[in-house]
């Protein structure tokens, strides 16, 4: 029997419109929001929560409920929720398909969220270009306060918390959890040198937790259903769903959801997405965003989970699978990787302002048949540079493009030999080896 989706958050979903107060309660919505207010203290919801083992969706895989219990009992400052719907990671697209089309799961996992942490104020910070479903999340928020399921004393229960959706300026850095909440702030969103962690100081320098959306769209089954229910998807250290959106070179692009290592990186680009486009074959696949390793057509057969994929020398990411096939320009690729982060670095590290130019244009020098027969050895002595930022963009960018250099290392070679060396820019003011010498 062929592999197939396992349908958690999309399971019902009507993708002709959003789904409606009316509809999502049919459905069960705001049991779970219900039964935590009404029967759970705060600390028994971060418990439910650790035990039923999901991860952060944004990228990082961090337990959910770890990340909460880092957050002080006692401060005299209050404490935020932030749902990060900034959603830039080029190749990912999931999670606007669970604000457009089931908005009340997005907030009722807020909400429980919120109170497992003791915070009174929840912000949604979405991504600038959603105009559309900042719209219907805006709406969805009115719908539960006229409800009375946010705001003042919700359910008729001693706990009230406000929901804000703000729209943010559409920079890329500001999916970064410190970059969102200076830009929440409403400041240049320039992420911010940690410790101190956001759960310590965070928001206007009070404890905050920054959760993803789809982490937040899980809590109300969890909490409806309970955490063994949970904890029986997927396998003992990926436990649950995963939305993953498919792009690239494939018949049947679009957002699937599979339980974690139950399902093999192949059976999700042949089964689900319809395998690669006719007459050509699989050169390479990014499984988790454009910030990840690129995986090799011999590497399909893997489980889809976070340590099998990371076994496999990339990460599972945002879950975003972009394939290329046969018909990819690895140079050109590579560069255009470096020429999107690039634009969207902040400028603030030294390191990523100037790496991130400079790898630009020994990319593109390479592509356009001006390439130095040292180029290759100039990148990974920028690459040495990695960790010495604040944030990890400047990592976002050498993490695939190390990968693209050392899996497909001959058609960069090749691009070399085959142009005539632009010897004016090496050893240069300015240039990058003396960059680094500085």
């Amino acid at each position: 029997m062929a592999a197939s989706e396992t349908l958690l958050l999309l399971k019902d979903l009507d993708l002709t419109g959003p789904r409606n107060l009316e509809a999502y309660r049919r459905i069960g919505g705001y049991e779970g929001l219900s039964k935590c207010l009404r029967g759970l203290t705060p600390d028994h919801v971060i418990d439910e929560v650790k035990k039923s083992g999901v991860r952060g969706r944004g990228g990082a895989g961090f337990p959910a409920g770890v990340k909460w219990g880092f957050v002080p009992k006692t401060t005299p400052n209050p404490k935020y929720l932030v749902c990060n719907a900034d959603e830039g990671e080029p190749g990912t697209c999931k999670d606007r398909v669970l604000m457009q089309y089931d908005p009340h799961s997005v907030i009722e996992g807020c909400l429980i969220a919120a109170y497992a942490i003791a915070a009174h104020h929840v912000f949604i910070y979405i991504r600038g270009e959603f105009w559309g479903i900042a719209e219907i999340l805006e709406h969805a928020v009115q719908e539960a306060c006229r409800a009375n399921l946010a705001g003042k004393n919700i359910l008729g229960t001693e706990y009230s918390c406000d929901v804000i959706v703000y729209r943010g300026a559409g920079a890329y850095v500001c999916g970064e959890e410190s970059g969102l909440l200076t830009s929440l702030e409403g400041k240049r969103g320039n992420p911010r040198n940690k410790p101190p962690f956001p759960a310590v100081e965070g928001l206007y320098r009070a404890p905050t937790v920054v959760n993803n959306v789809e982490t937040l769209a899980c809590l109300p089954s969890i909490m409806r259903n309970g955490a063994a229910w949970y904890a029986s998807l997927g396998t003992e250290k990926s436990r649950g769903t995963k939305l993953v959106a498919v792009s690239g070179h494939v018949q049947k692009p679009g957002v699937f959801e599979i339980e974690l290592g139950k399902i093999t990186l192949r059976e999700i680009i042949d089964n689900l997405a319809g395998g690669v486009r006719q007459g050509h074959s699989i050169k390479a696949v990014i499984p988790g965003g454009s910030s990840m390793p690129v995986l090799l057509a011999d590497q399909m057969d893997i489980p889809f989970d976070y340590e099998s994929v990371a076994a496999a020398g990339s990460m599972l990411g945002s879950g975003a699978i972009v394939v290329l096939d046969d018909t990819v320009d690895m140079v050109d690729f590579a560069l255009r990787l470096a020429k999107f982060y690039a634009h969207e670095s902040c400028g603030q590290c030294t390191p990523c302002r100037e790496g991130t130019r400079w790898l630009v244009e020994i990319l593109k020098a390479i592509h356009e048949g001006r390439g130095h027969p040292d180029d290759l050895e100039t990148i990974q002595e920028l690459f040495e540079t990695e960790l010495t930022s604040i944030c990890l963009l400047w990592s976002a960018v050498v993490m695939p493009v190390r990968a693209l250099i050392e899996k497909f290392g001959e058609e960069f070679r090749t691009a070399i030999a085959r142009g005539t060396p632009d010897l004016s820019r090496m050893g240069q003011p300015g240039s990058p080896v003396s960059v680094l010498a500085e």
